[in-house]
């Protein structure tokens, strides 16, 4: 039997794997969304394609990873060392069509011991529009290119003729080509690393180790829901929209029970799917339970399939939360997964309120540009995401300007976009009176402002423009986003999820949510008020507002 030391040591180095594969692929790749935003996951999985072990990457990705190794472990007739598969279709392995995936089977003197895999956001896919990220489309046909699991290196040789085909359909193809050769690179580094433990402690020590690595956070998951108060709860929230093709509220309901040592997410009651790109499949619902599942569970739990074994996830078939082919599902990734989040931390409050904090900005202010750029004459495609508000906590304030919980990735910097991109940033700020007041507020939600050099297609996709994101024990809601156009100096408001063409000159205005404040407002003590209003986070008028505390110019020179 492995002992404690050993199964402690293999785990670890298991998680070093993945993360070391992601320094790989980031250093390796060519755009921007990977290398500097660094918008990919690498992981570790058994034999049956069970999670091992993940880097600390995207959580909507790492999820739903698990069910993409299973698909190419179905599909793929026989694997042999040296193979890689590629695929992107969200109806087998989760997320959306920018979302390739790689996957290397692992080889130990020719008898399979597992799987390595990377997946990465890549800019561009091809589809109807730049970035593959419309925010009204209606069939996953107008998103992009499907890749259903194909090999796409044959025995460590990387197939041409598929390689071609992907470059074919896509606006950008030498980016794509260098991002997806990362990706290979990034499976090859966690192959390598794999198989050095595995001749260390030998083929039989770390399969038992694995299994006993399962088993353990199984264990301490389960001691953790224990000393959770058993009951039911159940909670609603609302999705803004679906874009033009549907004007109307979506809802998203939840059933929360804990008992036994088990949860149970029951989403049954959730709206039917609609015509827009908002549709999540069951893979992205079981990505953003995971992360809240994890998110209430204290102590270093580590993250695998032994710790999920506890929670139990129910949807219909052809909701909001589980699509059927073929509705389009680009923002299902990026915009459902965040406010299936909220709904679950909603329903928790009323179980473990000292767990969880009020909501975040609950959106990822998706923004994707295309267009010819004139310096080279060549296409171009631009996506990123924008933070905003994290939700205030018992004890802490919500954080300012991050990226908040299905996403994880760092901000692209200005100097970056404007290198390589005909596209000029105004502006790129903390939004003041955003955040939601409460004893402890909300975070700031963010300004940033992009100036069209040339004309660009542009692509939006967010949400919380209508339904704020709401406070907990008496907070108050973070400040809804909005997206405004400026034309020849006129202010034109534009929907949360639409397509625009920007002129020369255009300036693009995203101001993203706050987060929601925790707590009644006046309990927030006046020595923190005064530091916000003098950080030019609060204005006088948020402060005698919500507060009720009217400020004298005395009181701020005694401050400073």
């Amino acid at each position: 039997m492995v002992d404690v030391i050993t199964m402690e040591i293999v785990r670890n180095a298991l998680e070093y794997i993945a993360e070391e594969m992601g320094i790989v692929l980031r250093n390796s790749a060519f755009s921007p969304n990977i290398k500097e935003r660094m918008d990919h996951s690498c992981a570790i999985f058994g034999v049956k394609g069970e999670l091992l072990a993940h880097a600390e990457h995207i959580p909507v990705h790492l999820g739903a990873m698990p069910l993409a190794v299973r698909e190419a472990i179905k599909v793929i007739d026989e694997f042999e060392e040296g193979d890689m598969i590629v695929m992107n279709d969200p109806y087998s392995c989760g997320t959306h069509l920018p979302d390739i995936t790689i996957i290397a089977p692992v080889y130990h003197r020719e008898e399979l011991v597992g799987f390595v895999a990377n997946r990465a956001h890549h800019s561009d896919v091809g589809g109807r529009v730049p970035g593959s990220m419309p925010g009204d489309s209606v069939e996953i046909f107008e998103e992009g290119l499907i890749i259903p699991p194909v090999r796409i290196v044959k025995r460590g040789k990387i197939d041409k003729e598929i390689l071609r085909l992907i470059l074919a359909n896509v606006r950008t193809p030498r980016i794509r080509m260098g991002d997806i050769i990362a990706q290979i690179s990034a499976n090859r580094r966690g192959v390598e690393r794999l198989l050095r433990i595995i001749d260390k402690y030998g083929r039989e020590t770390y399969l038992e180790a694995v299994d006993h690595i399962l088993s353990y956070s199984e264990r301490l998951a389960k001691t953790e829901i224990s000393k959770m108060r058993e009951g039911e709860s159940y909670a609603c929230d609302y999705l803004d929209d679906a874009g033009q093709n549907w004007d109307k509220p979506i809802k998203i309901c939840v059933r929360v029970r804990i008992e036994k040592g088990s949860i149970t997410f029951d989403f049954s009651d959730s709206d039917k799917q609609v015509p827009g790109s908002i549709n999540a499949p069951k893979t992205v619902t079981i990505s953003a339970s995971y992360f809240v599942f994890k998110s209430i569970l204290r102590g270093d739990i580590p993250s695998n399939e032994g710790t999920y074994r506890p929670l139990r996830i129910i949807t219909k078939r052809g909701t909001i939360v589980d699509a059927t082919h073929p509705v389009a599902v680009a923002g299902g990734n990026v915009e459902t997964s965040q406010r299936i989040v909220d709904v679950l931390f909603l329903a928790l409050s009323k179980l473990i309120p000292e767990r969880i904090p009020a909501a975040s900005q609950g959106t990822m202010n998706n923004i994707a540009f295309g267009g010819i750029n004139p310096k080279t004459g060549r296409p171009f495609t631009f996506y990123e995401t924008i933070g905003g508000g994290f939700g205030g906590r018992r004890g802490k304030d919500g954080v300012d300007g991050v990226h908040c919980n299905m996403t994880n990735t760092m901000n692209t910097p200005i100097e970056e976009i404007e290198r390589k991109y005909p596209i000029r940033i105004l502006e790129y700020s903390l939004r003041s009176d955003s955040c939601g007041a409460g004893r402890w507020r909300g975070g700031l939600g963010i300004i940033r402002k992009y100036q069209a050099l040339t004309t660009i297609k542009v692509s939006l996709l967010g949400d919380r423009h209508r339904f704020r994101p709401w406070g907990l024990m008496g907070g108050k809601a973070g400040a809804p986003g909005e997206y405004i156009l400026i034309r020849n100096g006129r202010e034109i408001k534009l929907p949360s999820k639409t397509t625009i063409i920007m002129n020369p000159g255009d300036i693009l205005v995203i101001k993203t949510p706050g987060g929601g404040g925790y707590g009644k407002p006046k309990q927030r003590d006046k020595e923190r008020i005064l530091e916000d209003l003098l950080d030019g986070k609060t204005s006088r008028l948020y402060v005698e507002k919500h507060y009720g505390l009217h400020l004298r110019n005395l009181d701020i020179r005694e401050h400073q």
